[in-house]
């Protein structure tokens, strides 16, 4: 795992990004996504850091943080997994690819390995169901994945 990744540097950026923000308290959701970028995750500091920032309360700034499931206030792995588990994904198999990465990495979804290497969700549709079933690892789209392609997949992000 990361040593701590709440460092002066990122946040020195945050404030910058805070300060060019358009909206000011209306910016709250482009800040979160900010700092998340930065810090990996929201833990309760950034949050209060960022509710002093625009100033409003801390608890404005976690109900948006719990409400969005983009947001998250755990570590994640160096490497975020998300199978998509919509209509046209599970129809075509989109459960039995989460159940071999859930074996192949021996954690269940919104968990992290404990090298912290990868981090395993489901989401509820990517917007590529012509692709289906669909992997995201980080940005990256992998589109009418096979179990047996899993392995494969995985093995190239420990290089």
């Amino acid at each position: 795992m990361c040593i701590n990744r709440l460092t002066e540097e990122r946040f020195k950026e945050l404030d910058s990004f805070i300060s060019e923000a358009p909206g000011g308290q209306g910016s709250l959701i482009a800040v979160l996504h900010k700092a998340q970028e930065l810090f990996g995750y929201l833990p309760k500091e950034v949050q209060l850091y960022i509710a002093r920032k625009l100033k409003i309360t801390a608890a404005r700034v976690n109900g948006v943080v719990t409400f969005y499931s983009y947001f998250t206030e755990t570590p994640r792995g160096e490497h975020v997994i998300n199978v998509c588990l919509g209509t046209a994904c599970f129809v075509k198999g989109a459960e039995d690819i989460l159940r071999e990465l859930e074996t192949l990495l021996e954690i269940k979804p919104g968990q992290t390995t404990g090298d912290g290497r990868f981090s395993l969700d489901g989401l509820r549709c990517v917007g590529a169901c012509g692709l289906a079933p669909v992997v995201m690892i980080d940005d990256k789209v992998y589109g009418r994945v096979e179990e047996g392609e899993i392995a494969k997949i995985i093995k190239s992000y420990l290089h």
